[in-house]
C-alpha cells in the first residue's frame, strides 16, 4: 500500500478479463479523503490499458459508472454492502487521469473527477419542497469503507438521531414536529401583533380624516325654520319696521360744498324737519333732494331755519302716501329708557342703532365756525349712548313705542377735544339730541312764519367770565347798557355785575348754560333765578321776553 506517499497517477483503465468473475463493490463507494486507493496495486501489478486505443475505449466505460454512482456516495437501492467493512482488494478502481505532457488536447480524453470538498446538494425534484426524508434510515448513508468494521463514521450525529430519528442530508438540519409547532405559534404571535398595530395605525388615520372633514359624506348643519317676520312693538325690529317709511335721507348740493344727512315727514303736507347745518351748505343757490326708505326722491325746498336752535324745515311736493311721524313728550323721558336712533351715517341710508337715554338737560353748544357767534346752537340736549356718527344728523331719536322724542344733533368724538360739533369722526357713545318739545315749537313756528322765536332775560353776559355762574356784563357790545332798558331782567331789577347762580333751583356755572336753560322755555314762560350781588344771594322772578331768531 503506498497511503501516505506520492504516487504517480496512471491513466483511467478498464478491468482486465481475468478479473470479471471477482466481487464487485457498489459504484462510487470509494473514501473521499483517498478516493482511489488501488491505484498503486494496479501500477504495481502493470494492469490497465497499455495501449492509447484500450485507453480511449474504456473511458466511456468509466463514466458511465461515474455517471451511475450518486454522487454524495450512497448506493444505488437495493445494493447489499461488503461483508467485513471494507472493499475486495481484488476489485479494480478508477485511477486517476494524468493530463497529457504535450500535444493538442485529445477529444476523446476522459474528464477528471471533481476534486475532494464539501458534498453538493442536488436540486430538489420539480415540485417538490426540498429534500426527500425517507421514512426509514438508509443503510448506506453513513457507510465508511476504510473504518474499523463495527465503527460509526459519525457517532456523535447518530447518537443524536439515534435509529428512527431524524435524518439530514448535506448538513441541513430537520426540524422535529414539536419545534415546527413552536415555530407555527411564534409565527402566528407575530402576525397577531402586525395585525393589531396596522389596525391601530389605520384607524388612527382614518379617525383624524373623519375629524378634520366631519365624516365620509356631505355636511348639512342645522338650521331653525323660518319664523314669521313680525316682532313684537316695542322690540328694535318692531321700532324700525314702524319707523323706517318715515324717515328720509337728505342729499344737499352747494356752490361751495355738499352735505348728508336725515330728516323725517312731519304731516302729510310733505313738511320734513331737519337741522340747521345739514342744509345750511345749499345757501341760497343749491338744491335739496329727499330720498325715501323705498327708494322714490323729490326735490325739497326750505321752509325755514334757526342757527339758534339748530333746526330746519323742508318740504317736498308732489309725494303721495307719506307717512308722518308720531311725537313723543321729551319731559316724560327717564334715564335709562330704551332709546332706537335711525340716520344715513356716512351716507348708509336706513341705518338702525339702539341705546339707552345717558342723561337729561345737558347743555351742550355746537357750531361757532362763522366766528362771530351768530351760528352757535344752544340746545338742552338729551345724552345717549346709541351710535350717532356725521349723517345721522337731523334723524330721529325714537322711544320704545316708536315716538319721536329728539332730534340727533352733535356728538363727542375722541380728537374733538371739548368742542361738539359734525366733524367727521366716529361715536364713541356720546350722541346729543335736541328734546323734541323743544324742536316741535319751533317747527311749528318756522312753517307757519318762516323765523322761530327765541325767550329772552334782556341782558348781556360776559361770556369770559371764568368764576362760577353767569354775570353780567359791564357794558353791551358797541358801547350800548348791558341790561336792556324795559326788558324782563331791568323790570325784575338785575344789575350789570351781577352773577346768576340758579335757574328754577338748577344750578348754573356758565353764561353758556344760561342760555341753555333760557332756550328750553318759550317765551313768556316765568323763571325763578338766584342772583348773587356783593356776597348776597336773593331770589328775583322775571318773565321771558321774545327775539326773532335767524
Amino acid at each position: 500500500m503506498n497511503e501516505g506517499r506520492p504516487t504517480k497517477a496512471n491513466r483511467w483503465s478498464r478491468p482486465r478479463p481475468e478479473d470479471a468473475g471477482a466481487d464487485t463493490a457498489p459504484a462510487g463507494l470509494t473514501e473521499p479523503d483517498s478516493p482511489h486507493p488501488a491505484a498503486s496495486r494496479n501500477a504495481a501489478s502493470g494492469a490497465g490499458p497499455s495501449t492509447p486505443q484500450e485507453r480511449t475505449q474504456a473511458t466511456p466505460a468509466v463514466t458511465r459508472a461515474e455517471a451511475a454512482a450518486p454522487a454524495d456516495g450512497t448506493a444505488p437501492a437495493g445494493a447489499v454492502p461488503a461483508q467485513g467493512g471494507a472493499p475486495d482488494d481484488a476489485l479494480p478502481l478508477p485511477l486517476v487521469p494524468e493530463p497529457e505532457a504535450s500535444g493538442p488536447p485529445n477529444p476523446m480524453s476522459p474528464v477528471p473527477p471533481p476534486p475532494a470538498g464539501p458534498a453538493t446538494v442536488l436540486p430538489a425534484p420539480a415540485g417538490s419542497d426540498g429534500p426527500v426524508e425517507s421514512d426509514s434510515p438508509d443503510p448506506w448513508r453513513n457507510y465508511d469503507p476504510w473504518a474499523a468494521p463495527g465503527s460509526p463514521r459519525h457517532p456523535d450525529h447518530l447518537a443524536r438521531s439515534g435509529p428512527g430519528g431524524p435524518l439530514q442530508q448535506n448538513g441541513v438540519a430537520v426540524p422535529t414536529v414539536a419545534e415546527r409547532r413552536r415555530r407555527a405559534r411564534k409565527a402566528l404571535v407575530l402576525a397577531a401583533v402586525a395585525l393589531a398595530l396596522a389596525s391601530g395605525g389605520v384607524g388612527g388615520v382614518v379617525g383624524a380624516y373623519l375629524e378634520r372633514n366631519g365624516g365620509l359624506t356631505d355636511i348639512e348643519l342645522p338650521q331653525a325654520a323660518k319664523e314669521a317676520p313680525g316682532r313684537a312693538p316695542d322690540s328694535v325690529a318692531g321700532i324700525a319696521a314702524h319707523a323706517l317709511p318715515s324717515v328720509v335721507t337728505l342729499h344737499v348740493h352747494g356752490s361751495e360744498e355738499d352735505g348728508t344727512g336725515t330728516g323725517f315727514v312731519l304731516d302729510g303736507e310733505g313738511h320734513i324737519l331737519t337741522n340747521n347745518h345739514v342744509i345750511e351748505p345749499a345757501g341760497g343757490s343749491g338744491t335739496i333732494t329727499v330720498t325715501f326708505s323705498g327708494g322714490q326722491t323729490a326735490k325739497a325746498r326750505v321752509v325755514g331755519h334757526d342757527s339758534g336752535y339748530d333746526l330746519a324745515v323742508v318740504k317736498v311736493s308732489g309725494v303721495r302716501g307719506l307717512a308722518p311721524m308720531p311725537l313723543g313728550n321729551s319731559d316724560s323721558v327717564q334715564v335709562g329708557d330704551p332709546v332706537v336712533a335711525i340716520g344715513a351715517p356716512f351716507d348708509l341710508a336706513n341705518t338702525v342703532t339702539s341705546g339707552i337715554i345717558s342723561a337729561k338737560d345737558r347743555p351742550i353748544t355746537a357750531g361757532g365756525e362763522a366766528g362771530d357767534g351768530t351760528d352757535v346752537s344752544y340746545v338742552d340736549a338729551l345724552q345717549t349712548d346709541a351710535p350717532i356718527n356725521p349723517g345721522n344728523s337731523g334723524g330721529p331719536l325714537l322711544d320704545s313705542r316708536a315716538r319721536v322724542i329728539g332730534i340727533n344733533s352733535a356728538i363727542r368724538s375722541a380728537d374733538s377735544g371739548s368742542d361738539l360739533g359734525t366733524g367727521q369722526a366716529g361715536s364713541i357713545g356720546l350722541g346729543f339730541a335736541i328734546p323734541v318739545n323743544q324742536a316741535k315749537r319751533v317747527a311749528e313756528e318756522l312753517i307757519n312764519t318762516g323765523r322761530a322765536t327765541h325767550p329772552v332775560i334782556g341782558v348781556t353776559l360776559d361770556m369770559n367770565y371764568s368764576g362760577d355762574g353767569a354775570r353780567v356784563g359791564m357794558k353791551a357790545a358797541g358801547g350800548g347798557a348791558p341790561v336792556t332798558p324795559g326788558g324782563p331782567g331791568a323790570e325784575a331789577g338785575i344789575r350789570a355785575g351781577d352773577v346768576i347762580t340758579e335757574v328754577d333751583g338748577t344750578r348754573v356755572h356758565s353764561g353758556e348754560e344760561l342760555i341753555v336753560k333760557t332756550r328750553a322755555h318759550r317765551p313768556g314762560d316765568r323763571l325763578r333765578l338766584t342772583v348773587r350781588r356783593g356776597g348776597t344771594n336773593r331770589t328775583i322772578t322775571l318773565v321771558l321776553g321774545s327775539a326773532n331768531g335767524g
